[in-house]
């Protein structure tokens, strides 16, 4: 039985939101105004900066030389900011003890794809130039920023380049295609998301590359050689399959991954830690599992 301030949660966003089937730039406007509406904690300095010349938002939640945070923001590739995602984005640099990074990657229909999966690579490789141990870096994104968080990991891997201690999606959405069935099984549950919208919003991100491809839906991609995975999702998710598909396709590979659905919490939960202690109690445990995998290889 839901908790009443999930029942009241489910109500207010079922009484509207942004529509992601529409025109991207009033739908990128009316989702920044619902973002706007979502506390940070008024302890956090945040702070403008760059990473290799992306637009970045620094929150002071750790020393500055325990490591990064390198946050991805959702918002289906054509919405959503890292100040709008600021207060999730500290919550999760607090609970790992590391400064956090939320980086504003370019958005389609603007700048399609790969530009986001670019912007997210060289702010990590602007990260380790400027001294950051790899193995002290967590690169952690929702929605849409955990199947770029993937995908990043993926490109990372395939170039050679060091790889972070562990990768946190929370609700990611990893297949464009939008084929998996539980998108249509789960449609009457899920109050934030909605197949034309995912549709949609894949469209401008594709532009004329395939939905198939494994930056692009990296449930595709070879995830073997991964670092650690944690895969958090809600049970009411319209994106509960790409969460599975994604812990499925990478344990196959023989990557080290957790997947855990909450039972009827919706897309990314997470951010109501101060309202539903189920996004308490998840993002307690994604910090004691990733602490865990920056002190060893196996976590």
């Amino acid at each position: 039985m839901a908790s009443e301030a999930l029942q009241e949660l489910i109500a207010g966003m079922r009484a509207g939101g942004p529509d992601f089937s529409a025109d991207p730039v009033q739908a990128r406007a009316d989702f920044e105004a619902l973002l706007a509406t979502m506390p940070a904690d008024p302890q956090v300095t945040f702070t403008a900066a760059q990473l290799a010349g992306v637009p970045t938002l620094e929150a002071d939640t750790g020393k500055a030389d325990a490591g990064a945070l390198l946050y991805l923001h959702g918002g289906a590739y054509i919405a959503g900011s890292a100040a709008g995602y600021r207060g999730l984005a500290a919550e999760i640099g607090k609970v790992l003890g590391l400064p956090t990074h939320a980086i504003d990657y370019r958005l389609a229909p603007e700048a399609p794809f790969p530009a986001a999966v670019y912007d997210a690579v060289a702010a990590y490789r602007e990260l380790l130039a400027r001294g950051v141990p790899a193995s002290r870096i967590v690169i952690a994104g929702d929605s849409a920023g955990g199947g770029l968080a993937l995908a990043t990991l993926v490109y990372l891997k395939q170039e050679g380049i060091d790889l972070p201690a562990a990768g946190y999606l929370l609700s990611p959405w990893a297949d464009l295609s939008c084929s998996h069935p539980l998108i249509d099984a789960k449609s009457n549950a899920d109050p934030a998301l909605d197949k034309a919208g995912l549709i949609a919003s894949a469209a401008h991100y594709l532009g004329d590359q395939d939905a198939d491809h494994p930056l692009a839906s990296p449930v595709n991609a070879d995830l073997s050689g991964l670092p650690p995975l944690l895969v958090q999702v809600g049970s009411s998710e319209i994106l509960l399959g790409d969460a599975v598909m994604v812990a499925e396709r990478a344990g196959a590979a023989e990557t080290h991954v957790r997947l855990e659905i909450y039972p009827e919490m919706l897309h990314v939960f997470q951010s109501f830690h101060f309202l539903l202690p189920e996004g308490r109690a998840a993002l307690d445990g994604a910090g004691a599992f990733l602490k865990a995998c920056m002190e060893g290889p196996n976590g």
